[in-house]
């Protein structure tokens, strides 16, 4: 799936490899971690990051959109697999300074709204999490239908035409309130990186990698 989610994005906003920083390949827990990320021709920063473990028994994807040069949402798909379990996260967050319509996003969140949905509970981020967020928990019989929802949710998303950044300032600065807030607040994975590596390594791959 991660690979049909980079096409989609290339296909509007062509990508370009910039590395991991020597993060690729990290092993955190048992898993090892294959991380990548990209520049977004027009959009701005991409980046995935693939693991699997427990003899293959668990597979974690994410990918992360950070628009940087179009005045648009922080993107964030997740994907764990586990068990006979599926869950698959799509969050949304406000970061952008003159927000656009999210129609096309809100028809197809409408058109599944049959799957079988998840609460994230309350969280540091609220405040800023779009309610173009969409949360399942389901089977492996739910997976293909889950995959049909995150492609056509992306390509929603990158039809959305944002405003051109007059302000760099301020929507670096709405950037960083997510991005520092993960760290300072921290979360599932936020905490496995932090035990594992520290925070000042952390911090790296999240602010030269991942956003």
């Amino acid at each position: 799936m991660i690979s049909q989610l980079l096409e989609t994005i290339n296909s509007k906003y062509p990508l370009s490899s910039r590395g991991s920083a020597g993060f690729d390949g990290i092993k955190v827990k048992g898993m090892t971690f294959n991380i990548s990320s990209y520049e977004a021709e027009g959009l701005g920063h991409v980046s995935t990051m693939q693991s699997k473990g427990f003899f293959g028994l668990m597979q974690m994807d994410t990918l992360i959109i950070t628009p940087i040069d179009t005045d648009l949402p922080i993107y964030s798909y997740d994907r764990i697999k586990a068990m006979g379990n599926d869950k698959l996260y799509i969050e949304v967050y406000d970061t952008v300074i003159n927000k656009p319509s999210f129609a096309p996003m809100d028809r197809i969140k409408e058109k599944y709204n049959d799957l079988p949905k998840i609460s994230l509970g309350k969280q540091w981020y609220d405040d800023i999490r779009l309610p173009q967020t969409a949360t399942y928990s389901g089977k492996r019989t739910d997976s293909d239908r889950f995959d049909s929802m995150a492609l056509e949710y992306m390509k929603a998303f990158i039809s959305i035409n944002g405003a051109a950044i007059e302000d760099q300032e301020a929507k670096n600065s709405k950037t960083a309130y997510y991005v520092d807030g993960l760290l300072s607040n921290g979360g599932p994975a936020t905490d496995v990186f932090l035990k594992a590596i520290g925070k000042e390594r952390t911090t790296t791959l999240f602010k030269e990698v991942l956003f």
